[in-house]
């Protein structure tokens, strides 16, 4: 598998740098001081390859925190804040598609006699 600084980086908008935490596999999002949040409106928002790339270099060497770094795109909403820019990353942010709690199987029937 290519390294994530190996790959060519095309940016064609505002992107952020996301990660899952090391700990616990939370989704992370890289700050502009060089941290990690599970929030994304405290991510570092940049619209440059450049920029893109020295957000990335810096997550990829934080591996004992997060792993699994890669740009994501973003969209930026009425209220200025960054919004998930594609459907995996609106997954990502704001959890599974499907009904939690469910059980996987169905409850045992017991029949008494």
């Amino acid at each position: 598998m290519t390294s994530p600084l190996e790959q060519k980086l095309k940016v064609t908008g505002p992107v952020v740098i996301t990660a899952n935490r090391l700990g616990d596999g939370a989704v992370v999002y890289r700050t502009r001081d060089g941290n990690w949040s599970t929030r994304l409106d405290d991510a570092a928002v940049v619209s440059t390859a450049p920029a893109a790339r020295e957000l990335l270099a810096g997550a990829v060497a934080d591996g004992l925190s997060a792993v699994g770094a890669y740009v994501a795109p973003v969209q930026i909403g009425p209220d200025g804040r960054p919004e998930p820019g594609n459907l995996r990353e609106r997954i990502r942010c704001t959890g599974p598609t499907v009904r939690c709690g469910a059980p996987a199987v169905a409850p045992a029937i017991t029949i008494g006699l």
